[in-house]
């Protein structure tokens, strides 16, 4: 069965170009240094699933010609990650049905309380019909995708990622334990976020995404939640060992 994985966005919260920044990554003309907000577009035969809704979801979507999507599954519950999830309003009423949600106990409270409109008694017409399922560690499918949730920290904050087949996917990390470590092993593609060459409190830098990459030994890598303080695309991607890779908006792989 083969699955495609689209990068609907691998920037980091502030996007790139970042906002009244006159830096030379976010003038570049090229279009490799223009990243939204950090989310994936993952398609089998039968199931279409994004992993988080950014402020930006409604353009990704839109510059994808997304026309079904099937469920979201959640890292977690900062803004750049389920801010742009009231548009999921669109398929609820293409497809006449709820959007189901997938996200670990502390994400689905945010989603309550962001969107809490959504989840009321009463309810306003031409609200997003959500239907909010809560997951930690269990194994769970969408259609014929099979999600592993693997648990890594983002300084102080919970983050899950995912191992679908082969691919693992983990944004906003800059920790990872031993035990989860074991469930990324045997991938054959590994996305990891990569903030910044120079040190992040709650981020990999470049660096430590590479020894991880290398330490885990997957043929295939590619960093995302990229900022603008990363440097060029087209540069730093020539500093990348073999097999390592800068991810870019509307970057596509396919998987056997």
């Amino acid at each position: 069965m083969s699955t495609t994985i689209e990068f609907l966005g691998t920037g980091t919260s502030s996007g790139v170009p970042m906002v009244a920044c006159t830096c030379e990554v976010c003038k570049s003309s090229d279009k490799k240094d223009n990243r939204l907000r950090c989310s994936i577009l993952i398609k089998s035969a039968n199931t279409t699933v994004v992993i988080d809704t950014t402020p930006d979801f409604r353009y990704q979507m839109l510059r994808s010609s997304v026309n079904q999507l099937d469920a979201v599954v959640f890292t977690h519950s900062h803004k750049d990650h389920i801010a742009g999830l009231d548009d999921v309003k669109a398929f609820n009423f293409i497809h006449q049905n709820a959007m189901p949600l997938f996200a670990n106990e502390e994400t689905a409270k945010a989603i309550q309380r962001d969107f809490y409109y959504a989840f009321a008694d009463k309810k306003y017409p031409g609200i997003p019909a959500l239907e909010l399922h809560v997951n930690q560690d269990e194994l769970f499918s969408i259609g014929d995708l099979n999600f592993q949730p693997i648990q890594v920290r983002h300084l102080n904050m919970g983050v899950t990622g995912y191992r679908i087949g082969d691919f693992t996917y983990i944004t906003d990390a800059n920790y990872i334990d031993e035990h989860e470590k074991q469930k990324i092993r045997g991938s054959k593609v590994l996305v990891l976020n990569a903030l910044r060459k120079e040190k992040h409190l709650s981020h990999f830098t470049l660096q430590e995404a590479i020894d991880l990459a290398t330490e885990l030994q997957v043929p295939t890598t590619y960093f995302t939640h990229i900022s603008h303080q990363m440097g060029l695309h087209a540069q730093v991607s020539k500093e990348l060992p073999t097999g390592i890779h800068l991810a870019y908006d509307g970057l596509t792989i396919s998987l056997e």
